[in-house]
């Protein structure tokens, strides 16, 4: 219940400098001004972003002038961490290096975790309760072996804690090969059980995305930057000036959706991209083209990461299970057809050509669901997998991100959601880094802020906003 809003506020506020200064009326209520990841939206000088946030206004939906701020729901500017010299703003850049001089930090590159040490004169071997059990001595967390080419194997001593932040696979990974974990799994390694805790590497979560993928009538995408010598003057201008179109990530655009009537927020999310390329960027449309990512952000599918060797260097095997839930297809069937939809408003009526994937003839129930097997792809958002709770048995650690079952042992990354953000997982695991570090150095906790958010007012029986434009057949909704 800590972790859940309004508390995280203030720590997604520390954490940023907004860039956009009053970029709506309440910018200064939701947007940190001070914090050390520079956060942006993009220049939006591309007319397909227009025409897709116009799009989803005229299909009913409304605007958000931020996001992130008083309303999600609805069409606007997508926002980046990107710095103001045109340089991707990430954990690194914007926290390790500017602490990189400080005498207590050292930094191994090219290192490789094998397990956790812990001294084991006492211990307990179940989860039992979690910390409310405390007639048994707890394993104490005292340092980590680890490898790296430079010096080989080494051990890193702790004299107060150790942090796991290894992320969604490799924090539950690296505590099962440290003898904490589903009890079966660990003893299959040749790893004494110190802690029988069933939920380490369960519960793994992700978001998918399908691209639907369009022709473009009108030359206006960013088709002619592909060429060899569009490409060179996009970098020497990023070079000589740090901004153009490489200062920005290209998703400049978003929509966040409730996919039917009687759901309170948003389910859907849209990424907007004027062009069509493969989300790796091995392929892409040798014409005029864009496409929408688009996804349901509440799966209900669940997997799980098993190590299966004592041997660090050997990946678990991480199952994720997509699809496997039989709500998940109903909720693509939606993605799909709302979606279509929205690129069928007027305001795409000059852009808009072909559906080239996953193919406009593609209609029935079972043509979607073939589609979307086919084609959805990971948006690599992988979390849940040391869940935090009160200590039931599938929980991992505690409101302080302490390990159940032993002492001087926390994890801090996205490994440690219950349940999937309603978004990208980026800012939500910086706030719960942040917000982390307070609980480490003992210090209080930065005061709840109780804004306001926004949420349709009739959203038990209405599905948006108001009536969409133009209607597309086989979308059913209800509108106020």
């Amino acid at each position: 219940e800590e972790f859940n809003p309004p508390p995280p506020l203030p720590y997604f506020k520390k954490m940023e400098t907004w860039n956009e200064g009053e970029s709506s009326n309440d910018s200064e209520l939701y947007r940190g001004q001070s914090g050390p990841l520079a956060v942006r939206n993009g220049v939006f000088g591309n007319a397909l972003y227009k025409a897709f946030v116009a799009a989803g206004e005229e299909a009913g939906y409304g605007a958000t002038g931020d996001y992130n701020g008083h309303r999600q729901e609805g069409f606007g500017k997508m926002a980046m961490t990107v710095a103001s010299n045109g340089c991707r703003a990430s954990t690194s850049t914007a926290y390790l290096h500017p602490a990189s001089s400080r005498s207590n930090l050292t930094v191994y590159t090219n290192a490789l975790a094998h397990r956790v040490l812990f001294d084991c004169a006492s211990h307990s071997t179940s989860h039992d309760g979690g910390p409310s059990d405390q007639s048994k001595t707890k394993p104490r967390a005292t340092g980590v072996v680890f490898s790296s080419k430079k010096r080989g194997r080494c051990v890193a001593a702790a004299r107060r804690e150790v942090i796991v932040s290894s992320g969604a696979i490799g924090s539950p990974h690296l505590l099962q090969m440290s003898g904490i974990g589903p009890a079966e799994i660990v003893r299959k390694l040749g790893v004494a059980s110190l802690v029988d805790l069933p939920g380490v590497g369960e519960n793994l979560q992700d978001h998918l995305e399908l691209l639907l993928q369009y022709t473009c009538k009108e030359p206006v995408s960013l088709y002619s930057s592909m060429s060899p010598l569009a490409k060179l003057g996009i970098g020497l201008r990023w070079l000589l000036k740090r901004d153009g179109l490489g200062a920005t990530n290209h998703m400049e655009a978003t929509g966040m959706i409730r996919s039917d009537v009687g759901i309170e927020y948003p389910d859907i999310q849209y990424h907007f991209v004027p062009l069509v390329i493969s989300y790796d960027g091995s392929s892409s449309l040798r014409e005029h083209g864009f496409q929408v990512h688009a996804g349901p952000n509440r799966s209900k599918s669940r997997g799980r990461v098993e190590a299966v060797s004592r041997d660090p260097a050997t990946p678990p095997e991480i199952r994720f299970n997509y699809l496997s839930h039989p709500d998940d297809l109903v909720e693509w069937r939606k993605v799909v057809r709302l979606t279509r939809e929205i690129v069928n408003q007027p305001a795409f009526d000059k852009y808009r050509g072909n559906e080239i994937a996953p193919g406009g003839s593609l209609e029935s129930d079972d043509e979607i669901d073939a589609a979307v097997r086919r084609g959805v792809e990971s948006a690599y958002h992988p979390c849940g997998t040391c869940k935090m709770g009160s200590g039931d048995r599938m929980d991992v650690v505690d409101s302080d991100l302490r390990v159940y079952g032993v002492e001087g042992l926390r994890v801090v990354d996205a490994s440690i959601m219950p349940r999937i953000t309603n978004g990208n997982l980026n800012a939500p695991t910086i706030m719960i880094a942040e917000k982390a570090a307070d609980k480490i150095l003992g210090k209080v906790p930065l005061p709840p802020l109780h804004h306001p958010v926004w949420m349709a007012q009739h959203w038990q029986s209405t599905q948006r906003e108001y009536a969409p434009r133009r209607t597309s057949g086989g979308v059913a909704q209800r509108v106020h």
